[in-house]
């Protein structure tokens, strides 16, 4: 070897001077391949929501309130005394507009059937009549 070196001389290593060798990354380094910004594997981003966590601005879900007890009751006096059915029914759906509670499918279920079971009640009252009636009627 000479010095300076030599076109044939570049390749091979100079006596007191530091030879270039890989280092491991230093703390705050991102790791051979990573850019900066990136998460590392099994590490959260900052600002983002971690799992069973809801994210930041989002309100977290109230338990549901229970089924209304005119719906309940509406299905009931449905077959109890439907008047009273097709009361509790209407009053229930009006209370479930504003309150958030279930049992909407009940109170239109015992509205239906108050008004049917009050149809034929009222619809047997009137065949019940004709017929005392007419049968005044035949015997007089």
């Amino acid at each position: 070897m000479s010095w300076p070196p030599q076109d044939g001389d570049q390749n091979q290593p100079q006596y007191g001077q530091p030879q270039p060798q890989e280092q491991p990354p230093q703390y705050g380094q991102p790791p051979y391949g990573q850019q900066y910004g990136q998460p590392q594997y099994g590490q959260p981003q900052y600002g983002q929501p971690q799992y069973g966590q809801p994210a930041y601005g989002t309100p977290y879900q109230s338990a549901p309130l229970g089924t209304n007890l005119m719906a309940i009751l509406a299905l009931v006096f449905a077959f109890v005394f439907s008047p009273a059915g097709i009361v509790l029914g209407h009053v229930a759906k009006r209370q479930l507009r504003t309150s958030g509670e279930a049992g909407s499918g009940l109170a239109t279920a015992g509205l239906v059937l108050s008004y049917i079971f009050t149809a034929l009640w009222v619809l047997g009252c009137i065949i019940g009549v004709l017929i005392l009636a007419t049968s005044a009627n035949h015997t007089a």
